[in-house]
């Protein structure tokens, strides 16, 4: 019996030989095609039946890795390292591989710049994440359009109906900063939010709001300040807030990055923190731990948030209708030294 060099079984070659047929419909009647006639199949089959021919399995190839873009407002904000983190984990378990743009870094006004959309196209992304991105209705459309899934981190405002989004917990957050107040004994608590009065402060300070109500506080419309993010901002509003007539003896500060113009504004009137004011913040931003004193803030879960959003951006690439179009998860106070009960001598 004729073999092939190896000791393995006969070559296809010899097969086709023994059923009288070409090296091609021999390979055909192997790989299962359709296109040959019944009788020659049949000839065929005995005879590497009886040759003992092993088919080997065939070797498909590689399927390429998915691509998913990650968009971020600002690689130099202190969230995005956190955002990708969490990203990228999940996305390695998944077995994605992801794309980092802070196309917001060269755009006005957080909207992405023109042109974006066909570099994603180009790149074949299959899905979107967006951190702190706010899009236009015209990109809405654009990514329906063209069947790109997307999915929101921490959108600043409340998004589109029937757009997916990952954010904190944000009223318990507020919520929780102001009963850690109470608790400490301060009555006179004021509350600095951050710009145009958005979704995500607006349930930071509805959190506030509720704590104070449950414990009978009142909340005076001039302890609660709006403004830009930023430490000048902060800082002028801090110093309006121990400007009033009977000032806070403690404030919660929507965002740890305008903590310390607040810390500037109390150490330019000769006051301390916490001694003549506590101060809360929000986000456990790295900077929260060594600032001084060090802030007590509520931990936003950014890492956790990215990786829910692109576990949900997984489900929705491979057709799936997630549990839950909004995802909330939950946020933590972290207790350090920028608070401590009410001290009583007069501002």
């Amino acid at each position: 019996m004729a073999r092939s060099s190896g000791s393995t079984g006969p070559t296809l070659a010899v097969v086709a030989r023994e059923a009288g047929v070409s090296v091609p419909t021999a390979s055909k009647v192997v790989n299962g095609r359709e296109d040959v006639a019944p009788e020659t199949r049949r000839r065929v089959t005995e005879v590497l039946d009886r040759l003992g021919y092993i088919r080997r399995p065939r070797c498909e190839a590689p399927k390429p890795t998915a691509i998913v873009d990650l968009v971020v407002h600002s690689l130099d904000s202190t969230w995005s390292g956190a955002v990708l983190h969490g990203a990228a984990e999940a996305a390695h378990e998944a077995g994605l591989e992801v794309v980092v743009s802070a196309a917001a870094t060269r755009s006005r006004g957080g909207r992405l710049e023109y042109g974006w959309p066909e570099k994603l196209y180009a790149r074949g992304s299959s899905g979107v994440l967006f951190h702190l991105i706010d899009l236009a209705p015209a990109q809405h459309s654009w990514l329906d359009e063209r069947r790109i899934p997307f999915v929101l981190i921490d959108p600043a405002n409340d998004p589109p109906p029937g757009v997916p989004s990952v954010a904190a917990a944000n009223w318990q957050g507020g919520m929780a900063a102001t009963e850690h107040l109470v608790g400490l004994g301060h009555r006179r608590i004021a509350v600095i939010g951050g710009p145009g009065r958005t979704a995500r402060d607006g349930g930071r300070v509805a959190g506030y709001r509720s704590a104070m109500a449950a414990a009978g506080l009142p909340v005076p419309s001039a302890y609660v300040r709006y403004g830009e993010i930023s430490e000048a901002g902060a800082r002028h509003r801090m110093g309006a807030l121990l400007d009033l007539p009977e000032p806070p003896t403690a404030v919660f500060v929507c965002s740890d990055q305008m903590v310390p113009g607040v810390y500037r504004a109390v150490r330019g009137r000769g006051l301390r923190v916490p001694r003549d004011i506590s101060v809360v913040g929000f986000d456990d931003l790295p900077q929260a731990r060594w600032i001084t004193p060090a802030l007590t803030t509520v931990r936003q879960p950014l890492s956790e948030m990215a990786g829910a959003a692109l576990r949900t951006l997984l489900r929705l690439m491979t057709g799936e209708v997630p549990e839950a179009i909004r995802t909330e998860l939950s946020t933590r106070l972290m207790v350090r030294s920028s608070t401590a009960p009410p001290h009583h001598a007069p501002l």
